[in-house]
């Protein structure tokens, strides 16, 4: 079950990520954890939200190929696309 700060809807959990988005000048690394936060959130949220769960995986993954790509040494992905 969420607790009073857990999203427990897809739209929640978009209006959690934006409240907690860092500045565009923040560290790489603080970035990073943004999207892992998100991508752990979004597929609690999938579990949850049932009538938006394969919307809350897509956002889950997502979230987990932007951490993957602003952890690689060149910003890219493995595709080669920045």
């Amino acid at each position: 079950m969420t607790t009073k700060t857990e999203p427990a809807t897809l739209e929640d959990a978009h209006n959690a990520a934006r409240s907690r988005r860092p500045a565009s000048n923040a560290a790489r690394s603080e970035w990073v954890a943004f999207h892992l936060t998100n991508a752990g959130m979004y597929r609690t949220v999938a579990d949850y939200d049932r009538w938006h769960h394969h919307e809350a995986l897509y956002w889950a993954d997502y979230e987990e190929r932007q951490a993957k790509r602003l952890s690689s040494p060149s910003g890219e992905d493995d595709s080669g696309a920045k």
